[in-house]
């Protein structure tokens, strides 16, 4: 008999040692939304910041820890995505090429768009701290 995953998560999600959820989130940057977990290498379009410099992204659209998702009108406030980044680079080349039939136009052009690769090391939830800081005073 197959084993069926669960039909609503994605394998990437539910992991499959013990079943533990994967904490991610769906963040914005560049004009395009990006679904990131801690320790994702990701590529975004050109950055500026040095290699090895730490990035911060607060426009996250959508957080998921432990099952809980929480969507933000339009961010979640208090959450932030910190990432290393890793490189920059180009894509591989596309040629682009224009042609108008009977009239001896031709036009080749090449081109290769620049990227960034960015390490995911963390995802800061404002949840935790106030937990941290709410025990902290009962300690007390």
């Amino acid at each position: 008999m197959m084993k069926k995953a669960l039909p609503f998560l994605r394998i990437s999600e539910y992991t499959n040692k013990g079943g533990a959820f994967k904490m991610y989130a769906i963040i914005e940057s560049c004009g395009k939304q990006y679904k990131v977990a801690e320790g994702d290498v990701v590529f975004f379009e050109k950055l500026d910041a040095e290699e090895g410099k730490k990035v911060t992204f607060d426009k996250v659209v959508l957080v998921s820890e432990d099952g809980k998702v929480q969507v933000g009108n339009p961010y979640v406030k208090s959450v932030k995505v910190e990432g290393k980044v890793v490189s920059h680079g180009k894509a591989k080349k596309i040629l682009v090429y224009k042609m108008k039939p009977k009239k001896n136009y031709r036009r080749m052009q090449g081109h290769r768009q620049p990227y960034t690769k960015v390490e995911i090391t963390s995802i800061k939830l404002a949840a935790k701290k106030t937990a941290t800081k709410a025990a902290e005073k009962v300690e007390a």
